[in-house]
């Protein structure tokens, strides 16, 4: 499970809670963000992070079959890692996560609010008591944080992202919230339909963090879905198999 910018891998808490018991589960800090440091050779990018996934989640998996799941710009670094994992990457799992279109003059709003944050951020805040659940943005790594802001914002990244998802050669669930005004569920829906094989799920009156606002939904979700894959549960003695088939699905 991948967190998205200025997040912690502690976003996905809530809905681990719901999936642990039929999933081994991993939800790291990527590097720079949470309590995880950056490597020297870890360049701030989505191409040098894709392939800092794709190595740990082999590494964590042991041979095991994989699904990655990324949320918002935690969905980039997923299809970026994706090519790098062959057949051991089972499926694909994007929450909140859509785009593929350049909008300059949003883009260039977000990046230059993003960066007047991370200036004017009051890190100290982090460190009084009470305040575990806006840690993360307040103590990210300026250089991961700044570099990884602008290398998703560029004109190359976003245009290239229909052509990945495109390339994915496993299923691929994705998943909105109806009042998400970060990234919008036409966004998207608009990605999702460059994938050969997919369903969309739209979960109404939820917004951008759908794993912390509504779990229980989104396990649901994920768990009927994951099932019908055929993917080996981590306790089959607690699996439920279903014959569901969202009407979203290609």
């Amino acid at each position: 499970m991948v967190h998205g910018w200025l997040l912690s891998g502690r976003l996905w808490e809530p809905l681990k809670a719901e999936l642990e018991p039929h999933w081994d589960l991993w939800c790291p800090d990527l590097p720079g963000f949470g309590s995880r440091s950056r490597p020297r050779g870890l360049h701030p990018s989505l191409p040098s992070y894709g392939r800092w996934l794709a190595d740990a989640a082999r590494e964590q998996a042991a041979g095991r079959p994989l699904v990655l799941i990324g949320h918002s710009l935690g969905g980039s670094l997923v299809l970026h890692a994706a090519p790098h994992l062959g057949d051991q990457l089972a499926a694909v799992v994007q929450v909140a996560a859509g785009g593929g279109v350049y909008q300059p003059r949003p883009f260039r709003m977000v990046r230059r609010g993003g960066a007047a944050f991370l200036r004017w951020r009051p890190g100290w805040l982090a460190q009084l008591p009470g305040t575990a659940a806006i840690r993360s943005p307040l103590v990210a790594e300026l250089h991961a944080a700044r570099g990884l802001l602008a290398s998703s914002m560029q004109r190359g990244a976003v245009q290239q992202l229909p052509a990945m998802v495109a390339q994915l050669r496993v299923p691929s669930l994705w998943v909105a919230g109806s009042r998400d005004t970060v990234m919008e569920p036409r966004y998207v829906r608009h990605l999702a339909g460059y994938s050969p094989s997919h369903c969309f799920e739209l979960l109404e009156g939820e917004g951008h963090l759908l794993m912390r606002t509504a779990p229980q939904a989104l396990a649901e979700r994920l768990n009927t879905w994951l099932t019908a894959q055929q993917l080996p549960q981590h306790d089959q003695s607690r699996a439920k198999p279903r014959s569901w088939r969202s009407a979203n699905c290609a």
